[in-house]
């Protein structure tokens, strides 16, 4: 029986490559996103569907969760790839600028994180991957992204958190924290880097289905440095 996945940040750079890898593997895809102007290759697909969810309002993630959970019984992934980004170093970092990261990175994954995890720990089997980044994990890459590197850093201590819960049950929480992906929107905004470094979104769509395949469940590790050649 194919396993069903959950998939936000379904339209994005990211987010359609990954969506097509688990439809191309015979997975179950819930997408979700405002849109489906990327997505015209699963438009008609019988194995796909496209919510939209306000992920920023708990009330409305969770309503959604458990009316996914109610309809498929099993929520065997969840791959959280919403997320935002802004530059800033200290000086330029206020309130405001820490609490925007702060929702866009960590609140929107949180909130359909909460319900997710519990209904798998109640299944006993899941997979939820959250999106870090490598300036969360090294000061010398974030120290000019204060509110995006703190945002990131959180979603890191939540799979340790949450993985301490879940010992002796086969629910996983894993972070990957990739370099720069290559995405139209990355490139538009650096249009001089050296692109052959960037992360692939499909790179990083195979490493999202291997740990929510049969070949990744040995595994326990939180955080994948997915970092190509950069």
């Amino acid at each position: 029986m194919a396993k069903t996945i959950l998939i936000t940040g379904a339209n994005g750079g990211l987010g359609t490559a990954v969506v097509k890898k688990f439809l191309d593997e015979q997975y179950k895809v819930i997408g979700v996103d405002h849109s489906g102007s990327h997505l015209g290759f699963a438009h008609d697909h019988p194995q796909f569907e496209l919510h939209a969810v306000n992920l920023s309002d708990e009330t409305a993630s969770d309503l959604f969760a458990k009316e996914a959970i109610s309809l498929y019984k099993q929520i065997d992934g969840a791959l959280l790839l919403v997320g935002g980004f802004a530059m800033g170093d200290i000086a330029a970092t206020d309130g405001a600028a820490l609490k925007k990261m702060f929702a866009m990175n960590f609140e929107t994954a949180y909130y359909l994180v909460r319900p997710l995890f519990q209904h798998m720990m109640e299944n006993g089997y899941g997979r939820i991957v959250l999106v870090g980044a490598r300036p969360a994990l090294q000061p010398e890459a974030g120290k000019n992204l204060i509110a995006y590197s703190l945002s990131k850093s959180l979603l890191v201590q939540l799979a340790n958190l949450l993985n301490e819960s879940a010992k002796g049950k086969d629910v996983v929480v894993s972070v990957i924290a990739p370099s720069t992906i290559d995405t139209p929107a990355n490139r538009k905004d650096m249009p001089d880097a050296d692109f052959s470094k960037w992360v692939k979104p499909s790179e990083i769509a195979d490493v999202l289905e291997f740990i929510c395949s049969g070949k990744g469940d040995i595994l326990r590790k939180s955080v994948y440095h997915v970092y190509g050649n950069a």
